[in-house]
């Protein structure tokens, strides 16, 4: 496949459904970072966004970040859910991000995958037990689930660390969709209740991913929009089902 350079090669930008959110940030960054042209389409989920008839027909599981690219595969139009395979989408369609060889395009499945399956939802698990189920009303305030999601995503960060030690990011030395997956979870470590202190290769890919134009172009797409929902009724009615 031609690598993509450019818009003069897309006539048609790809329409993205977003929210700044790690799982948005994943899709935003990788545009960004591949130069793909965009239509911005938010989708407030704290508003209930995510139910509308209109985008079921794109996300049947009702989850942002979605994708429509006109010009997918045969020059047809596509439209994917899951930030994961829109990634892998993504990568394939402009030839990067990916690797280069086909041990390394698994070794940035199988980091990936960590994500989606490991990271992302221990991670998620950590923001709601830690700040949002106090907040509720009732109070959930509940010290074992606390404990639990804040101790895995500290093994979670144990064994990143472990693989930054021999890499200079996530899958080897080159810059893939596992680290574009990653960094939207594992920058927002604090507020998971965790440390660097021991992790120093892990804080050093945290500054170096941070430091890419593309991520803090995706990073800050509408983050002006990004509300603390810890005492919001509302939006903990429509996200939490309260």
């Amino acid at each position: 496949m031609i690598p993509f350079t450019g818009e003069d090669e897309m006539t048609n930008p790809i329409a993205l459904y977003y929210w700044p959110t790690p799982n948005g940030w994943k899709i935003s960054i990788a545009l960004e970072e591949m130069g793909l042209p965009y239509d911005l389409h938010l989708v407030d989920i704290t508003a209930g966004d995510q139910f509308a008839p209109e985008f079921l027909k794109i996300s049947p599981n009702n989850r942002m970040p979605a994708i429509i690219d006109p010009e997918g595969p045969d020059n047809a139009p596509v439209s994917i859910f899951e930030s994961g395979a829109i990634l892998q989408y993504l990568a394939r369609k402009t030839a990067g991000f990916y690797g280069t060889t086909e041990r390394e395009r698994i070794a940035v499945d199988q980091w990936l995958m960590w994500q989606i399956g490991g990271l992302g939802p221990m991670a998620g698990q950590a923001h709601h037990f830690l700040h949002y189920a106090p907040a509720m009303q009732p109070p959930q305030d509940l010290p074992y689930a606390k404990d639990r999601y804040r101790a895995e995503v500290a093994r979670l960060y144990g064994v990143l660390d472990r693989q930054l030690a021999r890499n200079v990011y996530v899958a080897g030395d080159f810059f893939s969709i596992a680290d574009m997956a990653i960094w939207p979870w594992a920058h927002l470590w604090e507020r998971q209740e965790q440390t660097l202190e021991d992790k120093p290769h892990l804080a050093r890919w945290l500054e170096t991913v941070g430091d890419r134009p593309g991520v803090q172009r995706g990073r800050a797409l509408e983050a002006e929009k990004r509300g603390e929902i810890a005492g919001d009724t509302k939006a903990q009615s429509v996200l939490f089902n309260r």
